[in-house]
């Protein structure tokens, strides 16, 4: 009886023993997005929690709740890195801030994958993202083409700080400057990432300009700003956004915006995992994974190749 009771005891130190073993061989990999309030940012999450399953490892996502709290994003890296992970998916609000965690990360020998928005910095191994320049720089050509290649435009943007704002309003206002010397960039306002604000944002720029014939809403809040501005107004412009979502999808449908930029926000928050994975196994990686663009409006808006990458 005590022998059974012995050999019980052991085989349940045994299977604890194993149980820890194997939690702590578990693969972590936190994923610091730029926030929550966009559908994008659920996109994101969803691609990241299909790979997770995939390839077997753990995976958590957070954000700040809005895209303007730069401290709360560095205070959830930070907190993220001191449960020392093995390898780290960061989306920068701002790419300069995060520089000394991302350092200490290093130190560490924690990879760092950037997605979405990238890093002012060579510590990040590889960056999962749109080519944003790129992109904007056809929302640019759209817009030029539905105005009739001569006026006055404007840029909501969503920040001045992140790398996918800066790329996006770069890429847009180059275009202009080079391809279309009739068009005027009037006005480019910050809104936050944030539509109520972007609102108020637009409905300044349309009155200092009433001439205005169109708006580059840089991503899903400035869009549906843009357009909720136009409509508070009562004016009439071609508006052009980025990203999908509900609203943005409602808004092309009815007419009040001619179409948009779709990024693949499911294939980033997958290859962001992919990638980290691959980072500890120790496989070389691109300095960037382009994971893609495409145009939408009402005539391409329910193709089986675009719904497949707009969200609501």
């Amino acid at each position: 009886m005590i022998k059974s009771k012995l050999l019980g005891t052991a085989l349940g130190l045994a299977l604890a023993f194993g149980a820890a073993g194997a939690q702590a061989q578990e693969t972590y990999i936190p994923l610091i997005s730029k926030g929550f309030q966009h559908q994008f940012w659920q996109a994101v999450k969803a691609g990241a929690d299909q790979a997770a399953k995939d390839y077997k490892v753990r995976v958590t996502f957070e954000g700040p709740e809005t895209e303007a709290m730069v401290d709360k994003q560095i205070d959830m890296l930070s907190a993220a890195l001191a449960k020392k992970p093995q390898a780290v998916g960061f989306a920068a609000l701002d790419s300069k801030a995060a520089l000394p965690l991302l350092k200490k990360a290093q130190a560490a020998k924690i990879p760092v994958v950037a997605f979405d928005s990238g890093v002012d910095s060579d510590i990040p191994i590889t960056t999962a993202t749109t080519d944003n320049k790129a992109a904007a720089a056809l929302a640019a050509d759209k817009l030029a083409d539905l105005i009739g290649k001569e006026g006055e435009v404007a840029v909501v943007a969503h920040d001045q700080t992140s790398r996918t704002a800066i790329d996006r309003r770069d890429g847009f206002l180059e275009r202009i400057k080079s391809a279309y010397p009739k068009i005027k960039v009037v006005s480019v306002q910050y809104g936050g990432g944030d539509h109520l604000k972007s609102t108020e944002v637009t409905k300044s720029i349309l009155q200092a300009y009433p001439k205005l014939k169109g708006m580059f809403g840089t991503n899903e809040g400035s869009a549906i700003g843009v357009v909720n501005g136009m409509k508070e107004m009562k004016r009439k412009l071609v508006v052009i956004g980025y990203d999908s979502g509900k609203q943005q999808k409602d808004a092309i449908r009815e007419g009040l915006m001619a179409g948009a930029i779709t990024q693949n926000p499911v294939g980033i928050g997958y290859k962001t995992v992919e990638a980290a994975v691959k980072a500890i196994k120790g496989e070389k990686l691109p300095k960037v994974i382009d994971t893609g663009f495409y145009w939408y409006d009402k005539s391409n808006i329910d193709d089986p190749k675009i719904a497949a990458v707009l969200y609501d």
